[in-house]
């Protein structure tokens, strides 16, 4: 039977050829690891910020290329669908232009009386479908003469007048909308040289008669 020996106490085995204090130098390295381990992760955060910023910038320019490209295409669509109104409006013009002498030769003969049975409906008939295209005559004794929209082929004074007055629309006018594709040939007048006009002796004769008119007290 074996007895203990008071006061003995197990020590870890030791390799041999080691001593017991080769023990401590683990437990220093192992302390120094954990004591580097935060700084990797620091290094390691910094570069995914560093990745996220480029991430960032590189959508950001993808972004401002994609905005400019819809804003050219949107340029490029309005462009385009101008264009076409533009070109349609220029036939459109085309085509009526080399109407008029018929229009014109419809209006002189419903003038004259001559617009009766058969050619009468295809005149209105045709007179419908030009306006259904936006054509509009215009022209009218009595207005105003404007040079943008009107042609003077004949000139004459007036005492009646007290402008440049269309006293006789020789051929009509026709516009398009916005646009005149022939002006109104009128016959203008002027008025008289130092003659008084119509409505200044209108005026004058009511005064006077008003003047003649008061007793004097």
């Amino acid at each position: 039977m074996t007895e203990e020996t008071p006061g003995f106490e197990e020590k870890p085995d030791v390799p041999s050829g080691a001593t017991p204090d080769d023990a401590e130098p683990k437990a220093a390295d192992s302390s120094e690891e954990e004591a580097a381990a935060p700084a990797g992760d620091t290094d390691e955060t910094v570069g995914l910020t560093a990745q996220l910023d480029q991430v960032r910038t590189a959508l950001n320019e993808r972004t401002a290329d994609l905005q400019r490209l819809q804003a050219e295409y949107q340029n490029y669509r309005r462009r385009v669908e101008r264009d076409r109104v533009t070109v349609k409006e220029i036939a459109v013009a085309n085509l009526l232009s080399e109407l008029l002498p018929v229009l014109d030769d419809v209006g002189r003969a419903r003038e004259h009386g001559e617009l009766v049975g058969g050619f009468k409906s295809v005149a209105e008939s045709m007179e419908t479908v030009v306006a259904k295209l936006g054509l509009q005559q215009f022209g009218k004794e009595g207005e105003p003469f404007d040079p943008t929209i009107h042609e003077a082929l004949m000139h004459s004074y007036a005492p009646d007048v007290t402008e440049t007055t269309c006293v006789a629309i020789l051929q009509p006018g026709y516009r398009i909308g916005e646009r005149t594709i022939r002006p109104a040939r009128v016959a203008v007048a002027e008025p008289q040289p130092g003659a008084t006009p119509a409505a200044a002796k209108e005026e004058k004769k009511a005064d006077d008669e008003e003047s003649g008119g008061t007793e004097e007290v």
